[in-house]
């Protein structure tokens, strides 16, 4: 049984590690709110230009003229996984979330004879990758010294992307990041963004008009869809920012929590290992008196 003096130490050890659970929740609580607007912000944007993307993809898509990121390279045998997490830890399963998708849609592609190579976005999701597939890295993305995510960020990303595509590296790219829904809840997502992949269009009505376009579809789609991959990646980068606080909060949250119902039940038994302490020199008095 733990002495007195050892339970004391733990309980002031657990205050202390409750005192910067507490500063980190409402550190990423203070950090939620910009990363929330900002994603919230940016996803009209995204779907607009995605809605404009689908619907000039529609008219030149099977055509000989459409343009390469449209039509692919006419294989998928070689995929190139973009796995984005955090820079940091203590935020919960957000990172190993994200991490399994990714290691489950390898799996499955190596399964059917494909090739796999991985990009990495965040020192997180590189080292839960290594162990099963340090082998297929092919690019890390360092943002750790960044401390606001801006669009040229994701236009770099972007750039390293679209050229391994121009020289042949792979086929078929997918996105791996988290979609904020709240601060409990993050949505490990998998985005195909190369060839692009576009849901079917819905604006009420608004797709069956008919534009005249000035220069061609081809040419507008040629410089649209590069813009519209750092887009998307722009939008990625943003959901998994807001996760990554919300997630945080909530994990720091628990810990608080953890650490309070831990120093409770310590102080119970420090009460009780010290009235035990008590009442045993209270009898060896008592008999020491008798025996006199």
């Amino acid at each position: 049984m733990p002495s007195l003096k050892d339970l004391k130490n733990r309980i002031s050890s657990v205050k202390n590690t409750r005192k910067i659970t507490k500063a980190m929740q409402m550190v990423a609580a203070a950090k939620l709110r910009r990363a929330q607007d900002a994603a919230e912000s940016a996803r009209p944007y995204s779907e607009r230009m995605l809605a404009v993307m689908a619907s000039l993809a529609a008219s030149v898509e099977g055509t000989p003229s459409a343009p390469r990121l449209l039509a692919g390279t006419g294989s998928d045998q070689t995929h190139l996984l973009i796995v984005m997490t955090a820079e940091r830890g203590l935020c919960g399963g957000f990172n190993v979330n994200i991490a399994k998708k990714a290691k489950a849609h390898a799996a499955k592609l190596k399964a059917e004879g494909k090739t796999v190579k991985v990009l990495t976005v965040g020192k997180k999701g590189r080292d839960a990758l290594r162990r099963e597939l340090g082998n297929l890295f092919i690019d890390h993305v360092d943002l750790s010294e960044v401390k606001r995510l801006r669009y040229f960020h994701a236009q770099g990303i972007a750039k390293n992307v679209l050229n391994r595509f121009d020289e042949g590296e792979f086929d078929v790219a997918t996105l791996f990041y988290s979609r904020f829904e709240n601060v409990v809840t993050q949505i490990p997502t998998a985005e195909q963004i190369v060839p692009a992949k576009f849901e079917a269009a819905n604006d009420g009505g608004a797709a069956s008009t008919v534009y005249d376009y000035e220069p061609s579809e081809e040419e507008i789609l040629a410089d649209l869809l590069p813009r519209g991959i750092a887009t998307q990646i722009f939008a990625a980068l943003l959901e998994n920012g807001a996760s990554e606080q919300g997630a945080r909060m909530s994990a720091m949250d628990n810990a608080t929590r953890n650490a309070g119902d831990m120093i409770d039940d310590l102080t119970i038994v420090y009460n009780r290992t010290r009235q035990a302490a008590i009442t045993t020199e209270l009898t060896e008095i008592i008999s020491g008196a008798e025996a006199l």
